[in-house]
């Protein structure tokens, strides 16, 4: 299978000016300002195959964003080798942007006081889609994300997840090959976080689009990526299956029980970290190790009318994974 994108030892630096406090300091960096140099990205690297989708997760200032926007062709790197569809990005080569695509949640591409349907056209012209594409680009689209009735309202009378929803069509009519998603369902409801992740999760597989997704939401992540890249201050700290990752850095598993009458809590807490209770519901952390046989207990002394054992959150695991846990192991 090809390369759909290389990273290979990307490096960003920004110079910003160091701002001080007070009116006569802020008026001398003004007048003489002082650089200092932001390292955002420190040589990562990394590939992803045609078709597909994977996780890119870090917290504020990791360098997401950054890299996004490098692989789109809007910033240029300071050092290192990038390829996307074959393509220097920076190079902003016209076939290579009518094969990709940037959404940003936080970012409006629709006309704010024109309907949908009079960006979809602007985009028709500037991708220069044939109108029989653009047709049934636009009507498999708006069928597919349910908003078929809304092409015809002005964008700013729309809720936020229909807004959504319309951007994600406005950015595939062209049918790229890659899509770059930065915070897709921030702000929205569970609801329409949940209509986003099944739009997006059909499209990949209909397709076979490749897929660079950021969320801070870790259930975008987890529903929709097998595989992801854990980044912090400009480094990759792991890059492999959800599955490796919670299978090797979980120290806990999750007991939740139902009791069929009440018990002394301090039996309880003899065999776990009690995280939750409230009767006849209790939930309990015990180390993974040993997670088996403290279920077996709990099922032999104690009045259990269910018992589920469950794997550590994945928010937890990354929250530790941030710490520098990952880094010592």
């Amino acid at each position: 299978m090809d390369k759909a994108i290389i990273v290979d030892h990307l490096v960003k630096n920004f110079e910003v000016v160091k701002r001080k406090k007070g009116i006569i300091s802020g008026f001398s960096s003004f007048i003489s300002p002082q650089k200092k140099t932001v390292f955002a990205l420190k040589g990562i690297s990394f590939s992803i195959e045609e078709g597909e989708l994977v996780g890119f997760i870090g917290p504020n200032g990791a360098g997401k964003t950054t890299t996004l926007k490098i692989l789109s062709g809007l910033l240029y790197p300071t050092e290192g080798f990038t390829q996307v569809l074959g393509f220097d990005p920076w190079e902003r080569n016209h076939q290579f942007l009518k094969q990709i695509s940037l959404v940003m949640g936080q970012k409006n591409q629709l006309w704010w006081d024109l309907p949908a349907e009079e960006t979809f056209e602007l985009n028709r012209a500037i991708y220069e889609i044939p109108d029989k594409k653009y047709r049934d680009s636009l009507e498999e689209l708006t069928n597919l994300l349910e908003v078929k009735n809304l092409l015809d309202i002005q964008v700013r009378k729309l809720s936020l997840g229909q807004r959504m929803r319309l951007e994600l069509v406005a950015s595939l009519l062209h049918k790229p090959k890659v899509m770059f998603l930065d915070e897709p369902t921030i702000g929205l409801d569970i609801v329409a976080q949940q209509k986003i992740r099944d739009f997006l999760t059909d499209y990949n597989r209909r397709s076979n689009t490749t897929i660079l997704l950021t969320s801070h939401n870790m259930s975008d992540v987890v529903e929709l990526s097998k595989r992801v890249i854990v980044i912090d201050k400009g480094e990759i700290l792991f890059d492999g299956k959800i599955s490796e990752l919670i299978g090797s850095f979980a120290k806990t598993k999750i007991i939740k029980l139902y009791l069929s009458k009440e018990v002394d809590i301090k039996k309880l807490e003899a065999i776990g970290k009690i995280r939750k209770i409230d009767i006849p519901e209790v939930i309990l952390s015990v180390p993974r190790e040993t997670s088996t046989l403290a279920a077996s207990e709990l099922l032999q002394d104690f009045p259990i009318a269910d018992l589920n054992i469950e794997e550590e959150p994945i928010e937890d695991i990354i929250r530790r994974v941030f710490k520098g846990e990952l880094k010592n192991k």
